[in-house]
C-alpha cells in the first residue's frame, strides 16, 4: 500500500495510519454517542433518574476491546522495531561518528567521508557513536532514527531500494548549530558504488 526508498517506509506508514484510523473511529464514535445521550437524556420535568450500579456486559466490553486495540498497536510496532534491528550476515558495516555539529562516516577500507554513500539493495548496518553530547541520527525519507550517545555504540540498519540523495539530520537538540547538522545519504547503483569505493580505498 505504501512505498518509498526502503521497505521500512511501508511498515512505519502502515502502523501510523492504523493507529490514526483507530483514533478517528473512536473520536467519531464517542462524539456521536455523547450527542445522542445529550439529546435523548436532556433534563425534562417530572423525570426521575435511575442509577445504574453495574453491568458485567458493559464492563467486559470496555476492558476487552481497548486491550485488543492496544495489543494490536504494540504488535505492529514491534514488527517494525524488529525489522529495523535485524541485520543480515552480508550487511555492510559503517561507523558513524557524531560531534557538534557534523557527521563522519568510516568505512571498512579506511575511507572517511562527511556524506554517507551506500550501494543500492545492500543491507547496511550503522554503528553510531558520539564524541560529545547526545545526538539523533535521522533519515526522514527512510523513516529511520536512532539516538547517538557518548560512551555507547547504538546500531541501526536499512536497505535502500531507490537510488538518489536523501537528507540526514540530527533529531536531538545538541547546541547552538543543531539546525545546521545536516548531511546526505547517497544511494548508488552497485557498480558505481564499487568504483567509488575502490578509488577511495586506494587514496586512503
Amino acid at each position: 500500500m505504501f512505498s518509498g526508498p526502503t521497505s521500512y517506509v511501508g511498515t512505519v506508514d502502515s502502523v501510523m495510519f492504523y493507529i490514526v484510523g483507530i483514533s478517528v473511529v473512536l473520536l467519531l464514535g464517542i462524539t456521536a454517542v455523547m450527542i445522542f445521550f445529550v439529546i435523548k437524556y436532556n433534563r425534562k420535568k417530572g423525570h426521575e433518574p435511575v442509577d445504574i450500579y453495574g453491568s458485567v456486559v458493559l464492563e467486559t466490553i470496555w476492558i476487552i476491546i481497548p486491550t485488543i486495540l492496544v495489543l494490536s498497536m504494540f504488535y505492529y510496532g514491534y514488527i517494525g522495531f524488529i525489522e529495523l534491528r535485524t541485520y543480515p550476515e552480508d550487511s555492510m558495516e559503517i561507523n558513524v561518528t557524531a560531534r557538534m555539529w557534523d557527521w563522519t562516516f568510516n568505512y571498512e577500507n579506511g575511507t572517511k567521508t562527511d556524506t554517507l554513500y551506500v550501494p543500492l539493495n545492500q543491507p547496511i548496518k550503522l554503528l553510531l557513536k558520539s564524541l560529545d553530547v547526545n545526538h539523533s541520527f535521522f533519515i526522514p525519507a527512510f523513516r529511520v532514527k536512532e539516538d547517538v550517545i557518548g560512551g555507547k555504540i547504538n546500531t541501526i540498519g536499512f536497505k535502500a531500494e531507490e537510488a538518489g540523495s536523501y537528507d540526514i539530520a540530527c533529531a536531538e537538540y545538541c547546541g547552538l548549530k543543531h539546525s545546521m547538522m545536516y548531511t546526505k545519504v547517497v544511494v548508488m547503483p552497485v557498480n558505481e558504488f564499487n568504483i567509488w569505493y575502490e578509488k577511495k580505498g586506494i587514496k586512503n
